[in-house]
């Protein structure tokens, strides 16, 4: 029993000195970006801490992070139409991101936001060229229309209506 009692106190003080060191990180993170540039490495890397999980696929662990996560799991995550992640985020025009799913992608920009694009409505953009084309970014996702869906994009607006896909750039 003796022993339990030390391993006990042992556990709960090496989880506060992590805790401890956790802390004064956050504590320094301000204080970091006042600092001079030698140490402005230290704060950026500080900065690129996002939310990330990682997911089995048959194809190994692939990561979600940031905008995309949230994104993903708020159309529902793996159980989605949206499925698994088939890849690594990837750089997409003008600072922004893409991954693709199984069902989809995901496409964030920081101008436009973070959107999901797919079905007829995905096929139709890309051949505009996609976040590159004319279209541009989506800057909402897919919405109910009577007889389809539409997506808007910066440049324009794609609609799905009793199977006939319409593009009309602005």
């Amino acid at each position: 029993m003796h022993h339990f009692v030390r391993r006990t106190a042992g556990i709960i003080a090496a989880l506060a000195v992590v805790t401890a060191l956790g802390a004064g990180c956050d504590k320094n993170k301000d204080k970091d970006k006042d600092s001079a540039s030698s140490t402005t490495t230290t704060a950026q890397v500080t900065e690129t801490h996002t939310p990330e999980t990682k997911i089995s696929t048959p194809n190994g662990e692939i990561a979600v992070a940031g905008g995309i996560l949230d994104k993903y799991n708020q159309m529902g995550g793996a159980a989605s139409p949206l499925g698994m992640p088939t890849g690594a985020a990837k750089d997409a025009p003008d600072g922004g991101s893409v991954q693709e799913f199984d069902g989809g992608a995901i496409y964030s920009s920081p101008t436009h936001g973070t959107h999901v694009v797919w079905g007829e409505i995905r096929k139709a953009w890309e051949e505009q060229g996609g976040a590159s084309g004319k279209l541009g970014y989506p800057t909402s996702d897919e919405t109910d229309i009577t007889g389809g869906k539409q997506s808007e994009f910066s440049g324009g607006t794609i609609t799905w209506v009793d199977g006939k896909t319409t593009v009309t750039e602005k």
